[in-house]
């Protein structure tokens, strides 16, 4: 394999296609389920039918004149890759961001990725005596961040792609209304599945206490962690002191903010408050406390920060 002309075909750069290559090695990748058991799958991975249809459409077909060379082969050294890493906890990018603009061979090559390894993590989970409910309800944020990616045009899959390989290595599990991965700490991560109420956040936290003693005996964690804008103290200047995100907040030791750590906030707090990064700030709605806020504190000139904090076990 020539990796000058992969990345050329690809339109990706050689360093990313290096990176590939390099991590991936000769591993062994993982085939993809069988075509007519797919949409089953995804309707269980929580796949809205629009996607499912788009994925179904782009199906790596021996004879799909849809799949290149340079794709089938990214596709198969990605999937190594990430399946090369199970168990590991850390961020982890499975391939360059591709052009998707160019069909659903190439728009959701990493989702065909994802569903080739849905059986060597469920394998894995059951390894660790993990009930299939959880299984099957953290596996399904792949229908949630689809949807999340059509809704935001796009805007949102190269780091959704990045963030599900965690998944696909059974790093997170989804306990309740939150997300636990595993780590130095137990990561909290907050998905966009309703109201994030103190009882809902209790009542997580409490199944995760029971769960990774259990499941995970060997790894020991003493304390819940979390980086977010969330955690950002200025949202109180905005949000009533009863508020669900203020609550949250005060569970948490801040650590001191330094302007380098974390992801842009002010990217971020669009992406997840408003599923946006192009419309204009006069453009955006305002229905909500958190919208107005957001909306005004950068009118202001002002910057969102990412906050990380902790709290014991």
């Amino acid at each position: 394999m020539d990796l000058d002309d992969t990345a050329a075909r690809l339109g990706v750069p050689v360093e990313e296609v290096e990176r590939v290559h390099q991590l991936a090695g000769d591993r062994p990748s993982a085939p993809l389920p069988a075509k007519s058991d797919a949409p089953a799958i995804l309707d269980r991975l929580a796949v809205r039918p629009d996607d499912a249809a788009e994925i179904m459409a782009g199906w790596p077909d021996p004879d799909s004149p849809l799949w290149t060379p340079e794709l089938r082969w990214l596709l198969d050294r990605s999937t190594a890759l990430v399946r090369a890493d199970l168990g590991g906890h850390g961020w982890l990018s499975p391939g360059p961001a591709l052009p998707r603009d160019r069909g659903p061979a190439w728009r959701h090559l990493y989702v065909y990725s994802y569903l080739a390894l849905v059986d060597v993590v469920a394998a894995y989970h059951r390894d660790h005596g993990i009930a299939d409910a959880v299984t099957w309800l953290t596996l399904a944020d792949l229908g949630r961040n689809l949807a999340i990616d059509r809704r935001m045009r796009g805007e949102g899959w190269p780091v959704m792609q990045s963030w599900l390989t965690l998944h696909a290595r059974g790093s997170v599990f989804e306990l309740g209304r939150l997300q636990h991965q595993r780590g130095d700490t137990i990561d909290l991560h907050v998905p966009d599945s309703g109201p994030l109420t103190p009882e809902a956040v209790e009542a997580s936290l409490d199944e995760a206490r029971a769960f990774f003693p259990r499941h995970f005996p060997d790894e020991r964690y003493t304390a819940f962690s979390c980086g977010s804008w969330l955690l950002d103290p200025q949202l109180q200047e905005y949000l009533p002191e009863g508020s669900n995100i203020v609550q949250f907040q005060r569970r948490f030791e801040l650590e001191p903010y330094e302007e380098a750590d974390g992801p842009d906030a002010d990217v971020e707090v669009l992406r997840f408050a408003f599923r946006t990064l192009t419309t204009p700030l006069d453009e955006l709605p305002r229905g909500t406390v958190l919208q107005r806020a957001i909306i005004d504190h950068l009118k202001a000139g002002r910057h969102w920060h990412w906050r990380r904090g902790r709290f014991p076990i």
